[in-house]
């Protein structure tokens, strides 16, 4: 059976980082991060967007189960709000495939390292620290797969993935 790999998690904690080395550890697999379907500029967050958006995504997970060659789909995203969630697994055809949900979480001193990184290489402006942070919180409330970061590699959080998933 197909397995849907959904990881989210504040800016800067690490998920891009770590679907990526999963996407290589894993065999006939694929990566989405949810952020290249709003990569947009200006970055516009209103009602028309966001339905956008969220259409986009569906239609590229949707279009990742129904392919023949693809085992493992990995969506990265910040899926902060359960409801987030829970529409992108109402919407897909999931019959045919195990849906993992995780959440990764971190420290605030490992958080603000991470971002820190992030800003010193121009990828993030300032600002991203206080957003950041506000979100954390969100996530010890959802129904995943918590994973704390906060003394973990990106090879030894995806090893806690396998472990979960397999």
């Amino acid at each position: 059976m197909k397995k849907l790999i959904m990881i989210g998690g504040t800016m800067g904690v690490g998920k891009t980082t770590v679907s990526r080395l999963l996407k290589k550890e894993l065999n006939h697999s694929v990566m989405l991060d949810g952020d290249w379907c709003w990569d947009m500029h200006p970055f516009i967050v209103n009602d028309e967007t966001k339905k956008m958006v969220m259409d986009n995504i569906v239609y590229q997970l949707q279009s990742f189960i129904h392919c023949s060659v693809i085992e493992n789909i990995i969506f990265c995203w910040v899926l902060h709000d359960q409801s987030i969630i829970d529409e992108i697994c109402q919407r897909l055809d999931t019959s045919q495939c195990q849906v993992y949900s995780i959440s990764l979480l971190c420290d605030e001193d490992t958080l603000r390292q991470h971002l820190q990184k992030d800003i010193d290489l121009k990828i993030r402006d300032e600002s991203v620290i206080e957003r950041s942070l506000e979100r954390m919180g969100h996530y010890h409330d959802l129904l995943t797969y918590k994973i704390d970061i906060s003394s973990l590699s990106p090879k030894e959080i995806v090893e806690c993935i396998l472990d979960y998933i397999q």
